[in-house]
């Protein structure tokens, strides 16, 4: 089962390089995140006509997750638990089943942060503090377990090509990074990491200052496996080449395949 996850920077403006990429990839399951738009304003349609089942939990005009699937959704489930006042549409998830091979599969898209200082660093580590209890809920169904999507994480230096850079910003900040980890001491794998230990590993790079031409990029796209999840584990990886397309997202496609 390939998954893959995708912020894609609004769905509607990037529809035909989604189409594209779906028709070269071929992902059993696609995470898509920002996809600014309401679940009526989904173009469902070039996707369903690919073979497709869409789920979705849009908004108007910003956030939005939606779940795309070769397979049956079953069990889907809208906004993350914890916290009935929160109106964002940011989370959505549901179980693939393909074969004799059953995955609960989160699109999840993570609160940015910034400016440092305001409630919306507040916001984000709450929100990362529901994902935690709600990832420790999810082992104890003992299924495999794949969170993907745009953390808005840099978990360490080497995910990111000049660390100093972010050193005021809330993706970098000790408390963002120390809320992803205690998701990892659950028991959850930053499979992206473990299996492409090298430097250089980016998933975002800026529109502003040629960020993409010199190379000058963030690692804030992961997937998250439970240990039964790791289990099946076969790869992992990035597909950088949709960053250099005409009128492309600001993030990539990133994948990984279980057995």
């Amino acid at each position: 089962m390939l998954i893959t996850t995708w912020n894609i920077n609004g769905i509607r403006a990037r529809i035909e390089g989604a189409v594209a990429y779906v028709r070269e990839a071929k992902p059993d399951v696609l995470c898509l995140q920002e996809i600014k738009c309401q679940d009526e304003g989904f173009p469902r349609e070039a996707f369903t006509d690919l073979g497709y089942t869409v789920e979705t939990h849009g908004q108007k005009g910003f956030n939005g997750v939606a779940l795309l699937s070769l397979h049956p959704l079953e069990d889907v489930t809208r906004g993350l638990p914890g916290d009935e006042a929160d109106v964002q549409s940011r989370f959505i998830e549901a179980t693939v089943t393909a074969g004799t091979l059953s995955v609960r599969v989160a699109s999840l898209y993570l609160p940015n942060g910034n400016p440092l200082g305001t409630e919306k660093f507040g916001y984000k580590l709450g929100w990362m503090a529901r994902l935690e209890a709600h990832a420790r809920a999810l082992l104890a169904t003992e299924m495999p377990v794949v969170l993907a999507g745009d953390y808005n994480v840099i978990p360490e230096p080497e995910d990111a090509s000049r660390p100093a850079a972010w050193t005021n910003d809330a993706l970098f900040q000790p408390e963002s990074r120390g809320a992803f980890r205690a998701i990892e001491n659950l028991g959850y794998l930053d499979a992206v990491r473990a299996c492409h230990p090298e430097p250089g590993i980016y998933t975002f790079w800026d529109y502003q200052a040629g960020a993409w031409q010199k190379d000058d990029g963030i690692r804030i796209d992961h997937h998250l496996l439970s240990p039964q999840a790791v289990d099946r584990l076969s790869g992992a990886g990035i597909d950088r080449f949709t960053r250099g397309w005409e009128k492309p997202s600001d993030h990539v496609p990133v994948w990984v395949a279980l057995t």
